[in-house]
């Protein structure tokens, strides 16, 4: 799904997928016995990335951001997209006829899916963040739920273990996509299905042109401002390498108008929505 979010100078897009995962039947863990691994960092230490990809952000920074975000007394009023995106992907969950025995949310917030969710869909859920108080603040919800403190890129669980993992706006954020990818698929058991959403390539266009503008008018020049998002036909190509089939990408706008810039900008910050 492609987020947009928008404002009078300003627009982001939100990109959906649900892809399913499928190979000759193996022996599932059972949700009563989920199983943990071990990887090199349940958290990724300070500064640490992936062997084979580009430290484009600071984990680090980014668990602080996050973490900063959550103790904030009036999160609640930047949610608001969260709780929109977090719903849709919910909703997709009730799509499927069938119910999971053991859901995981990567990269879950303050469990903006979860609680959308009923006992009767999913029988038990595994939440994980890299953001400690992101987990601690969680909202309520009806679903018997474990939290794990874990970053997107090396989830701590054993092949074949959930029927069902989503994310919502977590992604766009790794250094190393493609292994976000194949850690899901690693442990999603045979048949399993993958749920989320990323901020989409168009994200935040209306700001970043209004930057790049104003900084080559007055320097002659520009620097990236706005963090790069994933295109919608390139994460098709990154879930079908990463082993994912029966694919399907699709792509939302969702409008919010803003007086101006910095208004936007507070929002960003206040609720950590979208990289700047």
């Amino acid at each position: 799904m492609r987020l947009q979010a928008a404002s009078p100078l300003e627009m982001q897009r939100l990109t959906r997928f649900l892809p399913c995962w499928r190979r000759p039947p193996a022996a599932g863990v059972p949700a009563k016995n989920v199983g943990f691994r071990k990887v090199a960092s349940g958290v990724s230490s300070l500064g640490s990335a992936s062997p084979r990809s580009l430290n484009i952000f600071d984990r680090d920074l980014k668990r602080k951001q996050k973490n900063w975000a959550a103790r904030q007394p009036e999160r609640i009023k930047f949610d608001y997209l969260k709780e929109e995106v977090g719903s849709r992907i919910a909703d997709r969950v009730y799509d499927i006829a069938r119910d999971f025995p053991l859901a995981l949310d990567v990269g879950c917030g303050r469990g903006y899916i979860a609680q959308h969710l009923n006992k009767e869909t999913v029988g038990k859920f595994f939440q994980t963040d890299i953001a400690e108080n992101a987990l601690k603040n969680a909202l309520e919800m009806e679903i018997p739920t474990v939290s794990v403190l874990a970053d997107e890129e090396f989830l701590p669980f054993r092949e074949n273990t959930f029927d069902l993992v989503v994310s919502s706006l977590s992604l766009h954020w790794v250094n190393d996509l493609p292994r976000a990818l194949e850690q899901i698929r690693y442990v999603l058991k045979p048949d399993g299905v993958l749920i989320g959403a990323v901020f989409g390539g168009d994200t935040l266009y209306e700001l970043r042109c209004s930057l790049q503008l104003a900084e080559t008018e007055r320097e002659g020049g520009f620097s990236p401002h706005v963090s790069p998002f994933t295109a919608v036909n390139d994460l098709g190509h990154l879930l079908g390498r990463a082993g994912f089939n029966t694919l399907t990408v699709d792509t939302d706008e969702i409008q919010v108008n803003y007086p101006g810039m910095f208004e936007l900008m507070e929002d960003l910050q206040g609720g950590h929505k979208a990289p700047n």
